[in-house]
C-alpha cells in the first residue's frame, strides 16, 4: 500500500510497504520547528501509530536538513502561560505513547528541538557531516523537551553536561562514538539507509518487535533485578503467540516465516 502526500504542508506523510516516512519540509527556516509544524506532526505521528498497516516510522527533513532547531523568532516573545495554553511539547508527548519503531533520518542540522526530536526515537541514522547538540544555553533557556533527560541516559552524566553547558555541537562521527546515534552514512543517504533499516524490521513479528521496545524503555529506569524479571515475562509470554510458533517453524523447515502479528 502506498499513500500519498500533500506536497504543500509543511508536513507530510507517505506510507509504503508498512512504513511511514513523516518530512518536515520548511527550508526556508531550515525546517525549524514552530508551532505549526509541530501541530502538523503530532497529527501525522498520531495517525501513522494508530494506522494497522504501518509498522515503523521514520521521521526527517527535506533540503539536507533535519531540523535546525525551534523557531526563536516565535519563541522570543512566549511566556510560561502560553507554553502552556499553546501545548508547545504536544508532539514529544505524542511521540512517548507511540509503540511502533521511531527512526530519525538525520541530515545536515538536528539541533535544539530537533536533536530532542531525534533523541525520541529508537534508531538515529546520520548523514556524514550532520551535527547534533543542544545549543538552547546560547540563547539564555535550556533544553525543555527531554534533551536533559534522554541525554543523560543515553551518553551519560559528563559527555551530557559538556553538551547542554557549552551549547556545542558535535559531529556525527563523534556522536556514533558518544553512543548518540545508532549508524553514520554517507551524506544524502541518512533516508535510504532508514527506510533499509525500517524495511527489515518491518518484516519482524510484530509482537516481539513492541515486547523488545517495552522492555528497553520501561527497563532502563529500573533496578536490574527488576529490569530482568520484566524481560524474563516477556520473553515467556511471547511463547504464548502465533508468530513464536510460525518462526521456530520456518526456522526448522528453512523457510520464510509469515507474520502475523497473533
Amino acid at each position: 500500500m502506498s499513500q500519498a502526500a500533500d506536497r504543500t504542508a509543511p508536513v507530510r506523510c507517505e506510507i509504503s510497504d508498512a512504513v511511514a516516512v513523516i518530512t518536515i519540509d520548511r527550508p526556508e527556516r531550515r525546517n525549524a520547528l514552530n508551532l505549526e509544524v509541530k501541530q502538523a506532526l503530532a497529527e501525522l505521528i498520531d495517525a501513522a501509530a494508530a494506522d494497522p498497516a504501518v509498522r515503523v516510522i521514520i521521521l526527517t527533513g527535506s533540503d539536507r536538513y533535519f531540523v535546525a532547531g525551534t523557531d526563536i523568532g516565535e519563541m522570543a516573545t512566549m511566556t510560561p502561560t502560553s507554553h502552556t495554553l499553546q501545548a508547545t511539547d504536544r508532539v514529544f508527548n505524542v511521540l512517548r505513547r507511540v509503540d511502533k519503531v521511531l527512526i530519525a533520518a538525520v541530515e545536515g542540522y538536528a539541533l535544539g528541538g530537533g536533536c530532542e526530536l531525534a533523541l525520541c526515537c529508537d534508531l538515529i541514522v546520520a548523514g556524514e557531516t550532520a551535527r547534533l547538540g543542544q545549543p538552547e544555553i546560547r540563547v539564555g533557556i535550556m533544553p525543555g523537551a527531554g534533551g536533559t533527560q534522554r541525554l543523560v541516559r543515553t551518553i551519560g552524566k559528563y559527555q551530557a553536561m559538556k553538551l547542554v553547558l557549552t551549547g556545542e555541537a558535535v559531529s556525527a562521527r563523534d556522536a556514533l562514538t558518544m553512543g548518540m546515534v545508532s549508524e553514520v552514512c554517507e551524506d544524502g543517504q541518512a533516508l535510504a539507509r532508514s527506510r533499509e533499516l525500517a524495511t527489515t524490521i518491518a518484516a519482524m513479528p510484530p509482537l516481539a518487535v513492541r515486547a523488545i521496545r517495552e522492555v528497553m524503555q520501561q527497563g532502563q529506569d529500573m533496578a536490574l533485578d527488576s529490569a530482568l524479571a520484566l524481560e524474563r515475562r516477556a520473553f515467556q509470554m511471547l511463547f504464548d503467540t502465533q508468530d513464536q510458533k510460525e518462526g521456530m517453524q520456518a526456522f526448522l523447515e528453512k523457510r520464510a516465516a509469515r507474520y502475523q502479528g497473533r
